[in-house]
């Protein structure tokens, strides 16, 4: 009986591990092997060239510039978006009239799709758009080429979009985990005379770790697999001023047809998110105190 059971478990599991094996690990280990070798699409001449193409890379000014331009975007937008999203958490939590709306039009973007949203922004960010005639009523010079056309301003424009989309997301993960505190730890707090800082410093934070880990950690592989907003705004430019590593990727290997080097820079890409995820696993579960 127990051994027909397991193989009816094992039946089960079968679609999602022939799903496993075909569209993920064997894509993962392919893609390794051609990082290994010099394989263009429209080339004959396939070679092995060990880890040419790795060093290849590390004196790739345009990887350089992308692998910038993606920490700054990484280490710009997390912190604000975490902080944000926990500040809305907070205000939601509370009681008052009408919080069901306010929750699902923070979350609305979240669920709009980021095509929709990129085109949308593209607009108040032109030459002639919304904030640039905002800046100037208020005395401030705008690009003149716009904010998506300056190389100081895209990067950052870009950014603030993110931050705006992915507040909603987090705030209700967040928000899940607010809810998951017994209200008996803020009432002995209370009775202890604590502040409300206090109650936040000393109960609500200890008592989210494993979530703000986890939004920290997500946050963090989804910022560095940035994509989407820079083919539709940027491509990359001016300048390479909004290249990024997952788009460097796909200029690399779906418009150069160099898949052998495009697959070396998703392997050093993939080894940074791994050891960036790592870090903050090792920090945030035993390394941080409140």
């Amino acid at each position: 009986m127990k051994r027909s059971l397991a193989s009816f478990g094992w039946l089960l599991l079968l679609p999602w591990i022939a799903t496993f094996l075909i569209f993920w690990f064997f894509p993962l280990i392919y893609s390794f092997v051609l990082s290994l070798t010099n394989y263009r699409l429209l080339a004959a001449d396939t070679r092995w060239v060990g880890l040419a193409n790795y060093a290849r890379l590390f004196g790739d000014p345009d990887f350089l510039k992308a692998l910038a331009n993606t920490a700054v975007f990484v280490i710009g937008t997390i912190p604000v978006t975490t902080i944000i999203a926990l500040s809305l958490a907070l205000l939601v939590n509370e009681r008052f009239p009408g919080r069901a709306i306010f929750r699902a039009v923070y979350f609305l973007p979240s669920i709009t799709s980021l095509v929709d949203i990129a085109l949308i922004f593209s607009n108040p960010y032109a030459r002639d758009g919304h904030l640039c005639l905002l800046a100037r009523m208020v005395g401030m010079t705008p690009p003149e080429t716009g904010f998506l056309l300056s190389e100081k301003t895209a990067l950052l424009s870009i950014m603030a979009m993110d931050v705006w989309t992915a507040c909603g997301y987090y705030m209700l993960i967040f928000l899940g985990g607010l809810q998951t505190i017994p209200e008996e730890l803020y009432e002995a707090a209370r009775i202890t005379g604590a502040t409300r800082w206090q109650q936040f410093r000393y109960v609500t934070l200890p008592m989210l770790r494993p979530v703000l880990l986890f939004v920290v950690v997500i946050n963090s592989i989804k910022s560095f697999q940035i994509f989407t907003e820079i083919f539709v705004m940027t491509k990359g430019g001016p300048l390479n001023a909004t290249l990024t590593g997952v788009y460097f990727v796909y200029e690399t290997g779906l418009r150069r047809f160099d898949f052998g080097y495009a697959s070396a820079a998703a392997y050093v890409i993939f080894l940074i998110i791994a050891a960036l995820s790592l870090a903050q696993f090792k920090f945030l579960k035993t390394g941080w105190t409140a």
